[in-house]
């Protein structure tokens, strides 16, 4: 599997992840935030429009993984080189699909296990969409897996498993259905959570990382002539070295080629156990514990050398091809036997189907010679009897025609009469028939006109209901309108009562001040009677003295009885205090 296909197993996951609907499609402003962030991890160049202009023919909406894979053929993968972290790259697409298919309730271990199982699932996974996982490769895992834990391997579980697998006639299990599988628990029951942990990381480390081995070994400075401790990682083209096995600090690689050696050397300075390994440019002198890690350390770097050589992949590469292969042959063999098995199977049913003809045959061709012989007995019986009863029967044909003429004719009658019958009883069908489909017809005129009675009678309620409603709101209103007129025309009647009263009341007053008027008027013309007597007199005597008269008081009031014995500020006084009056006694009332 090239590095092509390493990359589009975790890009599927992410394609499939932004597929909501399962429509196998995806939009195209969510390709654009893939797209970029795939640029991004790889570390090459994004160009925004590019989507765009490479679909601007295709303009009907989401984008399939068909339709998207040109694209990025053209602008991601074939600009991609090996300046990026894949761990980074995985992670990406990890969290993209992971938190859409993936349920860590029921799980027994951290996301970070997950995400190695997930990666170690695209490694093992054949190179087929919608991507699997083979009942082999899963064996191989949890074998492997059982190993790193230094637990036993229990055979019956797994057949058990298997055959549970098969029953559903399942080829394999998806990514997510994998991790739940390790995740669960199932085949590392007892087994405490840290274990599995690190089982997990080995596995991830072997087949993903693609370390070979690892361990602490001593170190020989080049600048300061120190031995320092460090943690060695071992891949196929380089030894790392880091500060600790965290390898949270990475210190230096030793980059293995095909010009690189490896070669023991003697105890030296108080150092044992030492080996050499020569690079190009420069050399590493490296010391192990004890001499069994020094030899494993010199046989593992020297496989390494040999096999970057002969320019072959990592061993867990070339296992996993390996087995691939193998079950490409067994495949192949068992097809081939299924084949065999399916030709032999019809060759046995066609020789069957030939022996049971010619059993048939046989079993024909005696049931025939059989039928034959009886055929001849009994013609040659028939013959006999017939020679014995010739003479009878030439006595007996007369009888005999004249009782097939007789019957005959009496089937005839019975048969026309038959016929009759049944003429009558077709006819009587028939009006039956009609009188039941006029019967269904007066029926459905009922029924319409029965269904249009209701509704008139559902309509004329209708207009009843309403007339009885304004009919009752009519006499709610009449009755409110009736007592407000009879309590107004009450209060008119007590109104023109008090009215009424003041009125006889003011004309006994104007009555009783005409009078005075008349008293007063009486004793003014004698005053002035006097007066003008007086001045004359006066006037005869003095005439240089003239009497000033008084002058008129003010404009009079003038009535209907004549002049007022009151002024209009009297009338205005004597007004407000008769409505006084009756706004008091309206109040007692």
């Amino acid at each position: 599997m090239g590095r092509r296909e390493e990359l589009l197993k975790p890009i599927w996951h992410a394609f499939n992840a932004l597929d909501v609907d399962k429509s196998g499609k995806v939009s195209k402003s969510q390709l654009k935030v893939l797209s970029h962030n795939l640029c991004t991890v790889l570390g090459i160049a994004h160009d925004p429009v590019a989507l765009e202009e490479h679909f601007k023919d295709n303009d009907e909406g989401p984008v399939s993984t068909q339709g998207y894979m040109p694209y990025l053929d053209r602008f991601i993968l074939d600009k991609v080189r090996d300046n990026f972290d894949r761990l980074d790259f995985n992670k990406m697409c990890w969290t993209l699909s992971a938190r859409k298919n993936l349920n860590t309730n029921r799980l027994l271990i951290t996301d970070e296990d997950a995400f190695k199982l997930w990666c170690i699932f695209n490694f093992l996974s054949e190179d087929k969409y919608p991507l699997i996982i083979v009942i082999e490769e899963i064996e191989f895992f949890l074998r492997r897996l059982m190993e790193a834990m230094g637990a036993t391997w229990v055979e019956e579980s797994f057949e058990s498993y298997r055959m549970n697998l098969h029953s559903r006639r399942q080829q394999g299990l998806s990514a997510w259905e994998f991790i739940e599988l390790v995740g669960m628990g199932l085949f590392t029951i007892g087994m405490h959570r840290q274990t599995v942990s690190m089982g997990i990381n080995e596995v991830f480390q072997e087949l993903i990382l693609e370390v070979l081995k690892q361990g602490y070994l001593m170190k020989k400075g080049h600048k300061r002539k120190n031995w320092t401790e460090r943690w060695f990682l071992l891949r196929l083209h380089s030894v790392s070295y880091y500060v600790g096995e965290d390898l949270t600090e990475k210190k230096g690689d030793i980059i293995l080629d095909g010009n690189s050696c490896v070669e023991p050397l003697p105890d030296k300075d108080g150092r044992k156990c030492l080996f050499i390994v020569r690079c190009s440019d420069k050399s590493f002198e490296i010391s192990a514990s004890d001499k069994k890690k020094k030899q494993e350390w010199i046989q593992a770097i020297q496989t390494c050398i040999h096999t970057v050589r002969q320019g072959l992949s990592s061993p867990a590469r070339a296992a996993r091809q390996q087995r691939r292969e193998l079950r490409e042959r067994l495949r192949a063999q068992q097809d081939q036997l299924q084949e065999g098995m399916r030709r032999l199977q019809v060759s046995n049913e066609s020789n069957q189907r030939e022996l049971e003809a010619m059993r048939k045959k046989l079993q024909d061709a005696a049931a025939s010679a059989a039928q034959e012989e009886r055929r001849r007995l009994q013609t040659q019986q028939e013959l006999q009897d017939r020679y014995r009863t010739d003479l009878e029967r030439e006595k007996m044909v007369r009888q005999q025609m004249e009782a097939q003429v007789a019957q005959k004719s009496s089937e005839l009658e019975q048969y026309l009469q038959r016929v009759r019958e049944l003429e009558d009883m077709y006819r009587r069908l028939e009006e039956a028939l009609e009188d039941e489909r006029q019967a269904r017809q007066d029926e459905e005129t009922m029924r319409k006109l029965q269904a249009r009675l209701l509704e008139e009678e559902a309509c004329k309620r209708a207009e009843l209901e309403n007339l009885h409603l304004q009919q009752q709101r009519a006499m709610y209103q009449t009755q409110a309108e009736k007592q407000e007129l009879e309590k107004e025309r009450v209060e008119k009647e007590r109104a023109l009562q008090a009215a009424m009263t003041q009125l006889d009341q003011l004309e006994n007053e104007r009555r009783g001040a005409l009078q005075q008027y008349e008293e007063v008027t009486k004793k003014l013309e004698q005053a002035t009677n006097k007066t003008k007597n007086w001045k004359d007199k006066v006037a005869q005597q003095e005439g240089l003295i003239r009497l000033i008269q008084p002058g008129a008081k003010g404009p009079q009031m003038i009535t209907n009885w004549g002049p007022a014995a009151f002024t209009e500020a009297e009338l205005n006084l004597r007004e407000q205090d008769w409505q006084q009056r009756n706004k008091d006694r309206w109040t007692a009332e």
